[in-house]
């Protein structure tokens, strides 16, 4: 294929030990890329996060397209499991293999590949940005919220922006994000009194009042989804007293939920109505309680309009399939783009995504690229 190869960039990134938030090089090669093709670089690194801001164009241009996606990857789990080396990007029958194949230095290296060889050979009468964070993966508070924070002291702006994470669950260019479901954690303790389990009328057993809890929690239909999302669904994730003993009632008992929600519910009305549960908890067992709420993301939407036409349009004319419009999957940082500016997410079939031997098929990485550069050529067109 004509151009830079998205695959050998794909390849070095992978080869790159880059779980989060360790780098271990690979902003560097993106940023001596871009900054070779003409774009002006910025390192807008947080906390120990390396983040790239990278532009082409004048930024007083009126129009502006992003790109915005990561480099850092989960860890790689038991090695002994993975059949390819974990970094060694390795190509078989048409397949690359690697931590990061498909969540998501291949996307990176797409948009990257895509965009320098679009301003070298059409430049446009706008301007290109690239915002890539080396901390997606983790508590992701120092990455695309730091880039972000930069944009903003810095009077940058995106129009729009596209990220690049892997969206089609089977085929290439079968479904793009225009939304996601917020995710919340909420972690309860319930407090008794320890005693012997002989004379339990001595003790005030907390696990009862802890399943009652779970079971109400559980089985509450929390909406009947909406006109862009599923149903908004609560998952008992643990439930643990750290007992031992089975002579012993133990002192207290733990348990953690998590929430993923749709636009019927903020993080905050979900959160009420755990905290009042737990009150008719501590009110029916003479129990005490603690709870500890992290809200990692609201739900949002970018309603069907031009971004999700254009790039819709683009994925049938290059796949000759229209891609669905989904807001299903867990978070990703298009949850802070969307403060920004209007945003979707498309990219490659994430079947293996933090999978042992994860892996992307060479050809898709290929028409990715082609599928980017068309975005682009339709936007500035």
């Amino acid at each position: 294929m004509a151009g830079l190869d998205p695959v050998s960039l794909t390849a070095d990134l992978i080869r790159c030990r880059s779980v989060t938030p360790e780098d271990e090089g690979a902003l560097s090669i993106l940023h001596d890329l871009l900054k070779s093709a003409g774009f002006d670089c910025v390192w807008a690194d947080r906390g120990g996060v390396k983040n790239l801001f990278a532009r082409w164009g004048d930024k007083a241009h009126e129009k502006t397209f992003g790109f915005n996606g990561h480099t850092d990857v989960v860890p790689i789990g038991d090695a002994d499991a993975w059949t390819k080396p974990p970094f060694g990007a390795q190509i078989e029958d048409g397949v690359l293999y690697g931590r990061g194949a498909t969540d998501m230095k291949s996307g990176v290296a797409a948009f990257a590949a895509a965009a320098v060889d679009f301003v070298k050979d059409t430049p446009p009468d706008g301007a290109i940005i690239l915002a890539i964070t080396g901390d997606e993966e983790g508590d992701a508070q120092d990455g695309t919220k730091a880039l972000l924070a930069h944009m903003e002291h810095a009077s940058e702006r995106m129009d729009v922006c596209l990220v690049g994470e892997p969206t089609c669950p089977d085929v290439m260019g079968d479904m793009m994000k225009i939304g996601r479901r917020g995710s919340m954690t909420a972690w309860i303790k319930i407090i008794g009194k320890q005693g012997h389990s002989a004379y339990p009328h001595r003790a005030l057993n907390p696990i009862p009042a802890m399943m009652r809890l779970m079971d109400r929690l559980a089985s509450h239909t929390l909406d009947q989804g909406t006109e862009h999302f599923d149903p908004s669904t609560l998952a008992v994730v643990t439930v643990d007293t750290g007992n031992p003993a089975n002579n012993v009632i133990p002192a207290d008992c733990r348990a953690a939920v998590n929430i993923r929600f749709n636009d019927c519910h903020t993080g905050a009305s979900l959160s009420a109505w755990l905290e009042a549960e737990l009150v008719k908890i501590e009110t029916e067992f003479g129990v005490q309680s603690d709870i500890q709420i992290k809200i990692s993301g609201e739900s949002f939407i970018t309603p069907p309009g031009p971004l999700s036409d254009l790039v819709a349009k683009a994925v049938e004319a290059e796949t000759g399939i229209v891609p669905a419009l989904s807001t299903t999957g867990g978070t990703s940082d298009a949850r802070f783009v969307k403060h920004h500016c209007p945003v979707v997410e498309f990219g490659l079939v994430g079947r293996s995504m933090h999978q042992v031997d994860e892996h992307v098929r060479v050809d898709h990485i290929h028409q990715l690229k082609v599928i980017y550069t068309r975005v682009l050529k339709d936007y500035f067109a």
